[in-house]
């Protein structure tokens, strides 16, 4: 009851504080205040259940400034029927296409006004002009939009042929290289810069590997667990390497550029770089048995101080923070900063980690387009990013709150230095809504294929073949089956796979 009391007096607070900070915004804007209005907005997946936590993220606020709008959350796509559906023969005659009925929304017989989508999928609706060109609209009311963080900008500018923006965000996530200061100087290792290619990265990594000690400290973490296999994905996502072709036919990933990957990432772990799973667990392990004494972050090895850098996302800086603020006997916090992801030479100035969180773009048929950008405006307004500065969670768009958090002193821009990969060509929650077995048909054959690599069961390029081929097979069975498993022979259907679901 009182946790309950306290989070509804913060809520009420913060909305009053924020009513006041916008008051200015409001006023002025088109349509007359006292006439009721209804504003949909759609989004792609969504339920009942979740209503709340989107209303009090994105339009509680935007309620309470104009009480004679009435916001309408309206999803495409519903969860629970989702979730529900798997297993009944009759349900898998007529699934719908989750792109198809995001479509229905904006271009039906009672269109949504603001549209709410990633990346991939506005670029599609763009390209299907399906959203209004915000140009006019920013240059018309003065909206400031130089304020946001430049990269940002081209990321959105990019989801359209000609450049233009068709949608903002008010938030952003990013990734960045985290680097133990106390660990290169006890080397007397340089330490990392912002604009470094991967090969450089990997060379100061290298420097740390000393096999025989008994305090081993590892040079690289591509994450904060061991995942080779999605290492390697994560690494090649900037070159937009592709897995399939556009019609699900064909595996592509018989390359050079695949094998160029498997090897760097490969090489890393086989050269004692980056800690295996065994590794991790054998320092968990230590770390349990520590006579009896408690051992904070224990399976997180840069806290502990034993990997010199690891790529970490900005949600990393809470745990940071959080082992900043811990006291216990024996505990030492690192010495840390931050600089950007390593480079390819052959997509400078890409990083593939920066995710822009929650784009909104006025629909081409919206029916209350006035109200619609209002509210977008509203979103991404200036006093909207400051409150929403002190989230810890995402980062805002508008460079000017962009600060470390609570005091502590951090290279920042490493977040946004780098631009966002181009959108890719394929919506992935689509394809897994299309078809459930989807992962298990193309990602988990090279997944251990990509473990026998390291095993030394095969080459890279042996591996690479045989992925191409299974996969290919497993497509063909995919499509003509699509909720069917693919058993170990690449036949549809036999044994008892789990779905993504």
């Amino acid at each position: 009851m009182r946790k309950s009391f306290r989070k509804t007096v913060v809520v009420c607070m913060s909305i009053l504080l924020l009513s006041s900070m916008l008051a200015a915004c409001t006023k002025g804007s088109g349509g007359s205040e006292s006439e009721n209005r209804v504003l949909r907005i759609g989004i792609m997946y969504g339920s009942k259940d979740n209503e709340s936590y989107f209303r009090q993220q994105y339009t509680d606020t935007f309620e309470v400034m104009n009480q004679n709008i009435e916001v309408q959350i309206v999803q495409a796509n519903d969860y629970n029927v989702m979730y529900g559906a798997r297993g009944g023969d009759e349900d898998k005659q007529d699934k719908p296409d989750p792109y198809a009925e995001f479509q229905k929304l904006i271009s039906g017989d009672n269109p949504v006004d603001v549209v709410v989508a990633d990346p991939d999928v506005m670029s599609r609706l763009i390209e299907e002009n399906s959203l209004k060109e915000l140009d006019p609209l920013i240059q018309q009311d003065k909206f400031d939009i130089d304020a946001y963080v430049p990269t940002v900008l081209e990321g959105i500018k990019s989801l359209s042929t000609d450049n233009k923006i068709y949608a903002l965000t008010p938030t952003f996530t990013s990734s960045a290289l985290f680097y133990n200061k106390k660990l290169f100087n006890q080397e007397g290792i340089d330490l990392p810069t912002n604009g470094m290619q991967w090969d450089q990265v990997i060379d100061l990594a290298r420097r740390f590997v000393k096999p025989d000690e008994d305090n081993k400290v590892f040079g690289l973490m591509l994450n904060r667990y061991s995942d080779p296999f999605n290492d390697a994905l994560s690494m090649a996502a900037p070159l937009q390497l592709q897995q399939f072709d556009e019609n699900l036919d064909k595996m592509l990933v018989n390359s050079e550029g695949w094998e160029k990957i498997w090897n760097k990432v490969v090489g890393l772990y086989r050269d004692k770089i980056t800690p295996t799973n065994d590794d991790m667990y054998k320092i968990y392990s230590e770390n349990q048995s520590n006579d009896g004494k408690y051992v904070p972050f224990m399976d997180d090895l840069f806290v502990q101080g034993k990997v010199a850098m690891m790529i970490g996302n900005s949600y990393y800086l809470n745990d940071l923070r959080n082992a900043k603020d811990q006291s216990a006997e024996g505990f030492e916090m690192p010495d840390w900063d931050v600089v950007s992801l390593p480079e390819h030479p052959e997509a400078p100035g890409i990083g593939s980690s920066i995710a822009l969180s929650t784009l909104m773009g006025v629909n081409n048929k919206a029916q209350n387009p006035n109200d619609a950008w209002k509210f977008i405006k509203f979103m991404n307004s200036k006093e909207w990013a400051k409150l929403k500065s002190r989230s810890t969670y995402e980062m805002v768009a508008r460079k000017e709150f962009l600060k470390p958090l609570d005091g502590m002193t951090y290279n920042v821009e490493a977040f946004y230095s780098l631009k966002p990969t181009p959108p890719s060509k394929f919506n992935l929650s689509d394809m897994y809504s299309k078809y459930p077995y989807f992962y298990q048909a193309v990602n988990e054959p090279g997944q251990q294929l990509f473990q026998q690599v390291l095993d030394n069961k095969k080459t890279v390029k042996e591996a690479l073949a045989e992925w191409e081929t299974k996969g290919n097979a497993n497509l063909k069975k995919m499509k003509e089956n699509p909720d069917q498993p693919i058993s170990e022979d690449g036949n549809a259907g036999g044994g008892v796979v789990s779905s993504v679901y």
